[in-house]
């Protein structure tokens, strides 16, 4: 049964295997021809080309998490109603949530995508640094036996970019290790702060949705913490460089394109009052406030022409007045 399912685990990860060395070798001979085979400057900067690659390859992914994640925040009170209307029946409740989700288009998963998807391909990378260093002999994917010797004894600032925490022979394997493990850390809890911070509006930061945003915010680091001292360092390379791609790309889309009521909102549209002043312009903001007030205004005096034209008087009440 055990062999079974490795026969299938590996059937899955093959064309991973090759993917990933195809473009992981094709950086090598670019930055290989220029600082070298061996160098382990030129591995780490083709894992950091292997990362770009797959992070532009899953923006589009991205863009679906952004809005989702968006939607789940402004629907967040409307849950909230319907807890307090259903809290007593389940079944109901559930129901009536995910007719909620359909209606608003929000895919309570999408957030996930990004993450699940890049974890075959973290799998896959993992392995073929794993493989170098202890079976350089066997080819994985376009990873030639040369091309493991050349990966498993490539060393960056002092250390083995094969080798872990754990298994690290020199101190300074360890302390680059720990580098990269703080570094990956510290993007985790950013890019999760800088969520909850600028781009969830006030009545979202209660509730489920809310508690979990902000376990997420101390488990993730903590996860990634624990598990990176067992990661190669080409690893921590690749997932360090992608949670520095997620912080600056989620960055860019909450400063131009944030959700409606939140920090992130208001500082931009005084960013656009500001900009517009300098221009002698006004912004779509201002125009509508303008719009809605002289609305307003325009109300104001029709009723108050409705309250000062005389009443029309009838013949009789005429004829009445002159005697």
């Amino acid at each position: 049964m055990i062999d079974f399912f490795t026969s299938i685990g590996s059937a899955i990860m093959l064309p991973l295997y090759y993917a990933i060395s195809f473009v992981l070798v094709g950086f090598h001979n670019v930055f290989g021809d220029i600082f070298g085979p061996r160098s382990g400057l030129a591995w780490v900067l083709s894992i950091i080309g292997l990362t770009l690659v797959v992070r532009a390859a899953l923006i589009p992914l991205f863009v679906k998490q952004i809005k989702s994640s968006r939607n789940m925040q402004l629907i967040q009170p409307k849950v909230r109603e319907l807890q307090k209307k259903y809290g007593h029946d389940r079944e109901r409740l559930a129901q009536e949530t995910m007719k909620l989700y359909k209606d608003s288009g929000t895919n309570p998963f999408s957030s996930c995508l990004p993450i699940l998807l890049q974890m075959p391909i973290f799998l896959a990378l993992f392995r073929i640094l794993d493989q170098a260093a202890r079976n350089p002999q066997d080819k994985r994917g376009l990873m030639t036996p040369e091309l493991n010797e050349q990966l498993s004894a490539a060393v960056f600032a002092g250390g083995k970019i094969s080798d872990t925490f754990l298994n690290a022979d020199g101190v300074e394997v360890r302390v680059l290790a720990a580098v990269l493990v703080l570094a990956m850390t510290l993007t985790t809890f950013l890019t999760q702060r800088q969520l909850m911070s600028k781009n969830m509006p006030a009545d979202a930061l209660s509730g489920p949705y809310a508690q979990q945003q902000k376990m997420l915010l101390y488990v993730l680091p903590v996860v990634f913490a624990v598990g990176g001292i067992a990661f190669p360092v080409g690893v921590l390379f690749y997932w360090t460089t992608s949670n520095l791609w997620t912080m600056g790309q989620q960055f860019y889309v909450i400063r131009n394109n944030p959700a409606p009521g939140t920090p992130a909102a208001d500082a931009k549209e005084e960013r656009d009052r500001a900009k517009a002043a300098r221009k002698g312009l006004k912004t779509p903001a201002q125009l509508e406030e303008e719009r809605l007030a002289a609305e307003a205004e325009a109300r104001r005096e029709e009723k108050s022409q409705t309250r000062q034209q005389p009443q029309r008087q009838t013949k009789a009440q005429r004829n009445k007045k002159k005697r």
